[in-house]
């Protein structure tokens, strides 16, 4: 980067290429001028790594931020799988260092958040340290009650658990339902009525 002037960067990125992330984090870290990052739509994946470059993280109050575990594609045997995942293990550490250096928060933390596939509205984003504040309407300055909004955090992983457990909670209670309509008690002297009864029930079940 050419000049020494202060640099206002905008980012609305789904993200790409974490080399690339790094080249450009890289940059931004040794341009001698300040450097202002502004999130008006997503900072996503590896847009996220680039955002903590910045001197100043600023977040539109509708703008998301969004960190995970990186991702490839393998192809071979055992041994080229094996390959693959430790150089996965070291280009999260790597990303976690960029983390690291902006919130402060512990790498466990952070590995955790990565791991979930943690999506962060702008007042969680400036709770965790991912951002220093929320951009105010017509005004070039973070919003000092950032902190007093209710913040989001939105984990894929806690969601998916959550509606695995809700959905094995249902069918399970409902198969025993099934069951208990289905059985016939003994000794096995049951009306044409009753056995009417029950398949009615049955069918309102599923």
């Amino acid at each position: 980067m050419g000049g020494e002037g202060d640099v206002t960067l905008w980012i609305n990125s789904p993200g790409g290429d974490c080399i690339a992330a790094a080249q450009i984090y890289n940059m931004l870290s040794e341009y001698p001028g300040r450097i202002t990052v502004k999130i008006d739509g997503l900072a996503a994946s590896a847009a996220s790594v680039i955002a903590m470059a910045g001197d100043e993280v600023l977040m539109s109050p509708v703008s998301m931020m969004m960190i995970h575990n990186p991702a490839t594609i393998a192809f071979g045997d055992h041994a080229e799988m094996q390959k693959a995942i430790d150089m996965l293990s070291e280009v999260k550490e790597s990303i976690i260092n960029a983390y690291v250096i902006k919130t402060g928060q512990s790498r466990a933390k952070l590995s955790h958040l990565m791991d979930a596939e943690t999506w962060m509205d702008a007042t969680k984003a400036v709770e965790l340290g991912f951002a220093d504040g929320v951009i105010e309407k017509n005004s070039d300055n973070a919003d000092e009650s950032a902190g007093s909004r209710n913040s989001v955090l939105f984990s894929r992983s806690a969601v998916n658990n959550a509606l695995v457990n809700k959905l094995t909670k249902k069918f399970g209670e409902q198969k025993k339902e099934l069951a208990d309509a289905a059985r016939i008690p003994e000794p096995t002297g049951v009306s044409a009525k009753d056995m009417r009864n029950r398949l009615e029930t049955i069918e309102k079940l599923i």
